[in-house]
């Protein structure tokens, strides 16, 4: 209450809590740092901010274990309550967590693996990403969970009365926590360096993202300025972020988070899905995956991304709208007006997607049909960046499609053929196998 000097609700904004805009304002400037020369900057900065992380989460496990109480909080944590599967409320959530610490949809992956050497084992890549980040999840709250039991075991309480959840329990209780520790103020430290090493790492993957985005759609006047440009934004950025660091900033922090994390992500993430899968074609995607992997996919990979991935999505999106419920801040209920702000927050990031499309199919010439067709079709310069891959690339689509046009032929000779002596059967059939393999 003393930082943010809290006021009664969203209503009641309040002044600027200066220590906080302060401490917003080196942010960005930290952000700009790490961002201004792009990849080559933030590339470096990744070490730190990705490592450092898990060594300190180490070192509160390893700490955590050692103090009276861990094990009943670490019990609490791994003691399943198994009729919450049967809530919708619950699997909704569970999605929106994943997708929001996966980063899915969110832009940054596809920004930094943008980057990657052309033969990058992008297979390897998409299943190691998940499974580092559900055991980062499992150490993080064995490292939670260990000090809340040494909380509970100080103070008399039970597990379930310190717990929080939100914003909460990582800038409230879990601070009050680390205080009651030995040489506490070494452990505060470490914790809030932590915290912003992560926040950090995430916000100039963002930024990265949007800047990418935007150089690669307007090179020729962006690409010169792009130390200016990257300035603009962050500054640009700064100044949206100052409701956040007023008395009532809290509650709008809030009220992007419920609004803005959940919906938003899935909407991308179907999508995105849907483009790939349907528009580009998944067997142009195969062919891609192959050519850079030198594998080819298995068949549960085009399942999962023609069918199981967007019925999942779609499933999940109508389970969180039919249990949404109201936004509320511990016991403060949002007022209507506000709740009408977070879905036009929400609506703001899907917002571009249908307005692009249409602005391009209006760009193109010809009737309906003719722009639909020319609009989803990749463009001339769509390819791999070096011109080494793009050779390969366009080599390897040609010997696809020279094999498909003649087996293509080849079948429509056989078929159109009216009489064929056995013989003919038996010899051109093994061909034909054996043609539509290669």
């Amino acid at each position: 209450f003393n930082v943010l000097q809290q006021s009664s609700g969203i209503e009641d904004l309040g002044p600027f809590q200066w220590p906080l805009v302060f401490c917003l304002l080196i942010a960005w400037i930290l952000v700009f740092v790490c961002v201004m020369r792009g990849i080559k900057s933030s590339g470096k900065v990744v070490y730190v901010t990705a490592t450092l992380p898990y060594v300190v989460l180490l070192c509160f496990l390893v700490r955590g274990l050692t103090l009276p109480g861990a094990s009943s909080g670490i019990l609490f944590f791994l003691s399943p309550k198994w009729e919450k599967l049967l809530s919708f409320k619950v699997w909704g959530d569970a999605a929106t967590q994943i997708f929001f610490s996966n980063g899915t949809a969110w832009g940054a992956l596809l920004t930094m693996s943008s980057h990657n050497k052309f033969k990058n084992n992008v297979y390897r890549d998409s299943l190691a990403i998940p499974l580092i980040n559900c055991a980062t999840s499992i150490l993080a709250g064995l490292v939670v969970f260990s000090l809340l039991g040494f909380m509970a075991y100080e103070t008399g309480k039970s597990i379930e009365d310190v717990v929080s959840e939100g914003p909460g329990l990582a800038f409230v209780v879990y601070p009050e926590a680390i205080s009651r520790l030995p040489v506490s103020p070494a452990w505060a430290f470490l914790f809030f360096f932590m915290l912003l090493a992560v926040g950090l790492d995430t916000q100039f993957g963002e930024v990265e993202t949007t800047i990418s985005a935007l150089i690669d759609e307007y090179s020729g006047f962006l690409q010169k300025r792009k130390t200016l440009f990257t300035a603009f934004t962050c500054i640009l950025l700064f100044f949206l972020g100052l409701p956040c660091v007023t008395q009532g900033g809290i509650y709008v922090v809030q009220l992007m988070d419920w609004y803005s994390a959940a919906f938003s992500l899935m909407f991308f993430s179907l999508f995105e899905t849907i483009a790939i899968a349907w528009v580009y074609g998944v067997d142009r995607f195969f062919h891609d995956i192959s050519l850079m992997t030198q594998r080819m996919p298995c068949l549960w990979w085009k399942l999962c991304w023609c069918y199981i991935t967007p019925a999942t999505i779609t499933s999940l999106l109508i389970f969180i709208f039919v249990n949404h419920t109201s936004i509320t801040y511990n016991d403060y209920v949002y007022p209507d007006w506000s709740i009408a702000i977070g879905w036009s927050l929400a609506m703001c990031s899907i917002a571009p997607i249908p307005i692009v499309a249409l602005w391009m199919l209006l760009k193109e010439k010809g009737n309906l049909k003719q722009r639909l067709i020319n609009c989803l079709r990749p463009t001339s310069d769509w390819g791999p960046a070096l011109e080494e891959h793009r050779i390969l690339y366009r080599k390897s689509k040609t010997i696809v499609s020279s094999r498909f046009e003649q087996n293509r032929l080849e079948r429509k000779t056989y078929t159109n053929r009216s009489l064929i002596t056995d013989c003919d059967i038996q010899r051109e059939v093994p061909l034909l196998q054996n043609e539509s393999c290669m």
